[in-house]
């Protein structure tokens, strides 16, 4: 009898073959592939340039390679897409799952809604990448697919497997197409998310369905002047920002804080700016941490005496409400509720601008 559990359920077996009569692979590259939040610098995916992230921190220079929040969208009609991914790196950590780390998910509209199709989950074995396939059952048809890059993972190159022969067009538009910029810790880049498709900025573009970049950087956003710089140009429709968790003290959260908010408020006189701290429930929060929701609050208040009349905050406890104590892995991360959690309270305020 075996002893392995993927032979006696075939459910936890993963797929890493994708072999099928009159498979076409392509790279997402190419026409008429559309790719979002992450660029190709000609190595690799990336969703910062080189420059701005060598002159930022070591840190970021690394994870700024991480395809959080990258996406590829097409339409197809055919009976199955499988993805054929090669990867520089194999990250692994003890409180997140293999899925949200190294995998791609993919998503199908339906009716206007997008819905979740399927993970393609990586080997436990994974080393330089992998391959994976979704069939679809039922009628062929046209279906608009957006995939999902991988969290933390980097990403050298990317191909779509199809039939031969199959329909292959260009997305439409998201109706949003000014991206939603979001800028913080570990929790804005997806940690710790089941899989991509579960991080909160990615919950929030499906619901609007608006494009979005991920400037989340793992312990290393702390808000320096390049990264102010850099996030005071793009060309964006909101902005969400919180490096609470990353700010090694709350000196150091008070003195980068407003300074960093008035450079993108300079830059931008009318974007919406979303001011949040940590998400974590009322009744875990220390008295350090208190101190960080009236450094943040400080900055939304000087803004509103100022006449600023775009900006919002939300104290990160409020982030919890509908998560409640549950919604974090280690009193951090979010798990998935935590992070629909965050996207239900963070809708209130985007309702009021979309």
């Amino acid at each position: 009898m075996s002893n392995n559990i993927a032979d006696i359920d075939k459910n936890l077996k993963v797929e890493t073959t994708t072999i099928r009569e009159g498979i076409v692979f392509k790279n997402v590259l190419e026409e008429p592939f559309s790719i979002h939040g992450i660029t190709y610098d000609g190595e690799r995916f990336r969703r910062l340039p080189h420059t701005v992230a060598e002159n930022t921190s070591s840190a970021v220079r690394s994870l700024a390679t991480n395809t959080a929040g990258g996406r590829v969208r097409f339409v197809t009609d055919s009976p199955y897409v499988a993805i054929k991914a090669k990867m520089f790196t194999k990250t692994f950590f003890p409180h997140m799952t293999l899925a949200g780390v190294a995998g791609f998910d993919m998503y199908v509209r339906e009716n206007g809604t997008d819905i979740i199709a399927k993970t393609f989950l990586p080997p436990n074995t994974i080393k330089d990448g992998y391959e994976s396939v979704h069939d679809f059952s039922g009628e062929r048809r046209e279906r608009l697919i957006t995939i999902n890059f991988p969290l933390y993972n980097s990403v050298s190159e990317l191909y779509v497997g199809l039939q031969q022969g199959s329909v292959l067009k260009k997305a439409p538009d998201y109706t949003y197409t000014k991206p939603i910029v979001y800028y913080g810790s570990s929790i804005t880049q997806g940690g710790c998310a089941s899989r991509p498709g579960m991080c909160y900025p990615a919950i929030i573009s499906r619901k609007y369905d608006i494009d979005y970049i991920n400037l989340g950087f793992s312990g290393s956003g702390k808000a320096e002047s390049t990264m102010a710089e850099y996030v005071a140009g793009l060309e964006m429709s909101a902005f969400i920002f919180d490096y609470d968790h990353n700010a090694p003290s709350n000196d150091y959260y008070a003195n980068t804080h407003e300074p960093f908010f008035k450079t993108v408020r300079a830059a931008n006189p009318e974007l919406p700016i979303v001011i949040m701290t940590r998400p974590k429930h009322k009744n875990l929060l220390q008295s350090f941490e208190l101190g960080r929701i009236e450094i943040a609050e400080r900055t939304y208040k000087n803004a509103i005496a100022e006449g600023d009349k775009n900006v919002y905050f939300i104290p990160g406890f409020e982030l919890m409400e509908l998560a409640g104590e549950e919604g974090c892995v280690d009193l951090c991360h979010p798990t998935d509720l935590g992070f629909f959690s965050m996207a239900k309270r963070l809708s209130k305020e985007l309702d009021k601008i979309f």
